[in-house]
């Protein structure tokens, strides 16, 4: 441990002289994908979104794919447009890509949050203080990626393809305006993101696709997913000002009220920031809504380094109580993920103390990202040493 403490004392001391350039990307993706079909009509009305959620909440069958509602298997063969934003340090210094995937309710700023002048920032301290590079992106139908039907081709499993597609981009070094290729590709996921995340190495026990993974505001227990439908206060995307330009079929919150109770936990917040989230708030496509759980089912194979961190009072993946097991022996919500995870050499898990969802907002973000980035350096990813 000395010596780790060793090696952040001088990546902090580089940080006071370095600094990260940024570059805006449109990356075009080939996916092709076999997505459930579900029979649903677009909701015409904000009653029409109320319903469907308190039927995908409902207790009893499988809460998360409406299957009485699935018909057959669809295909969807395309080339997709991924915005992204790449950070490197001016120094250009980099052996190690971290890819990061944002969650429901937010595009790819929740990783570089502008917010008093970016205090809350995980890039800038990524790659001003550790030396790593960032590829954030939109997730396909957010942001200014490429939207598509929101019921039949948003699903889980198409912005799974849409990250291995990426990835592999990035390891043939094809990505355009990315000229570097990278020893190392670590990917970090928020929420929905970390459970594309955690699908991407379900099978991949070579480590082809990544070196490492995390896991941040996530858990493999799904009990709890209705508290976030139902509390968020959903309603019709493009009802809003700021969303008028999404169709039919992707929600939003309406209210602050509705951010902070899926995102934000009791007293570990600052107001300012709420309001932020709020006015920045990105929809969601009923499709994702329905194949939120994806895969996280299934076991991995993934031998790679494993890090769950998550905050203790998250709602959708702990229900507002990490530490509420109800199990002898077992510390925390997030140590049963490593039943899903056996042979990740090693599984590690961190409850950070207060914090809610959107673990990258509150006042503990730097807790949070010290945690994941000593995590790394003491497992062969860190990108400076």
């Amino acid at each position: 441990m000395a010596r780790l403490s060793t090696i952040l004392s001088l990546l902090g001391l580089a940080a006071m002289v370095a600094a990260r350039n940024c570059t805006e990307l449109t990356i075009p993706i080939d996916v092709a994908v076999l997505n459930k079909k579900f029979l649903l009509d677009e909701p015409k009305t904000d009653i029409d979104v109320t319903n469907f959620l308190l039927e995908l909440a409902e207790q009893g069958g499988n809460k998360f794919v409406v299957d009485r509602d699935v018909e057959e298997l669809a295909q969807y063969k395309d080339r997709y447009q991924l915005a992204a934003t790449y950070c490197e340090p001016d120094d250009g210094n980099v052996n190690v890509l971290q890819v990061l995937t944002h969650g429901i309710g937010f595009d790819r700023s929740y990783w570089d949050f502008p917010k008093n002048e970016h205090e809350y920032s995980y890039v800038k301290k990524a790659v001003d203080n550790f030396g790593y590079a960032t590829l954030a992106y939109d997730r396909l139908g957010v942001g200014a990626s490429t939207q598509g039907n929101p019921i039949a081709e948003v699903e889980h499993d198409l912005q799974v393809a849409a990250l291995k597609a990426l990835t592999q981009n990035l390891r043939a070094a094809t990505v355009p305006g990315i000229t570097r290729s990278f020893p190392k590709i670590v990917h970090v996921g928020h929420g929905f993101g970390a459970a594309q995340t955690y699908a991407l190495t379900v099978d991949n026990k070579q480590g082809e696709l990544s070196d490492g993974i995390v896991l941040t505001g996530f858990s493999h227990n799904a009990s709890f997913i209705p508290h976030f439908l139902l509390g968020g206060g959903f309603v019709k995307a493009n009802s809003l000002p700021a969303l008028v330009q999404y169709d039919d079929g992707y929600v939003a919150p309406a209210t602050v009220g509705g951010v902070q109770v899926n995102f934000f936990a009791p007293e570990a917040f600052d107001p300012e920031i709420l309001r932020a989230a709020h006015e920045g708030v990105r929809p969601a496509a009923m499709g994702e809504l329905l194949t939120l759980g994806g895969c996280t089912g299934t076991s991995s194979s993934f031998t790679g380094p494993v890090l769950v961190i998550t905050g203790d009072r998250d709602l959708p993946y702990c229900g507002g109580n990490c530490s509420a097991t109800g199990a002898h022996g077992i510390r925390s919500i997030l140590d049963t993920s490593a039943n899903f995870m056996k042979v990740a050499r090693p599984f590690e898990s961190a409850v950070v103390a207060g914090a809610g969802h959107a673990l990258a907002l509150h006042k503990s973000h730097a807790e949070t990202t010290k945690t994941i980035h000593e995590f790394l350096t003491k497992y062969s990813l860190g990108s400076r040493y």
